[in-house]
């Protein structure tokens, strides 16, 4: 039969955080065919003789030097066979249920473009950029102005991180966030793949935008998954801030 899920991973020095988003996923994927690929960014920190051995049915992509997170997927992209892929952060820990359940979702419907999941943060409480709008420029000025913060239920404040949506119910939103990521390989090589001018950050937002412009649907799913966020870049470094700005 079809290989169901590809499911990717780029490393960048964070080969224990690696180790355990394999095996959570391992533990998810009961059942279902699938691959994984980890395209690793030169990392320095011996990861690949690390996890080589410890993960034998992994595809390992070494990059001879860092190419960023789009390049980096793209590469994966085009060499996986799914039906669907699925884009994960290494610091993330899933659900034992939420891959499953997701891919029933997709199957329901074959208008979803890009399919994000509910992340948590590892103080318990729930990641925002699960679910965002499409930063137009009054959206982005309400973030930038603390009116989203303050009104995070109003529909024209809020939309930055659709605030006004139930957390507990299947959603459509715009913006799917990149550690999390469901898409049909099809769709994918429709709408084109991650844009390459990104090297770190702003192309997920790129990315569901392209899906809605050419008529597909991103929705929000609330199944479990724990993201570590910022524990594999740290947010004070100045690189951080210039590439997140550039972006």
């Amino acid at each position: 039969g079809i290989m169901k899920l590809s499911i990717i991973i780029v490393n960048f020095n964070v080969k224990y955080f690696v180790e355990q988003c394999l095996e959570s996923i391992e533990r998810a994927l009961g059942g279902i065919d699938y691959e994984i690929y980890v395209a690793d960014n030169h990392s320095t920190d011996n990861s690949v003789e690390y996890l080589k051995p410890r993960f034998p049915k992994v595809n390992f992509i070494e990059c001879n030097h860092n190419l960023g997170f789009a390049k980096a997927n793209n590469i994966a992209i085009r060499q996986c066979v799914g039906e669907y892929v699925m884009l994960l952060n290494p610091d993330t820990f899933v659900g034992e249920d939420t891959i499953k359940e997701a891919l029933d979702f997709m199957d329901s419907n074959n208008k979803i473009g890009a399919l994000g999941l509910k992340m948590y943060n590892v103080d318990g409480t729930l990641a925002k950029e699960s679910r965002r709008g499409v930063p137009t420029p009054s959206t982005a000025f309400y973030k930038m102005t603390g009116l989203c913060a303050r009104y995070p239920q109003s529909h024209v404040f809020g939309k930055y991180y659709m605030g006004y949506l139930s957390w507990d119910s299947p959603a459509r939103i715009d913006i799917v966030s990149g550690a999390c990521c469901i898409m049909r390989r099809k769709t994918l090589e429709c709408v084109g793949l991650l844009d390459e001018d990104y090297f770190m950050y702003g192309e997920d937002i790129d990315l569901s935008y392209r899906m809605l412009k050419n008529g597909y649907e991103n929705w929000y799913m609330p199944l479990p998954i724990l993201h570590y966020k910022g524990e594999s870049t740290h947010k004070s470094s100045f690189k951080y801030v210039h590439v997140f700005y550039q972006a």
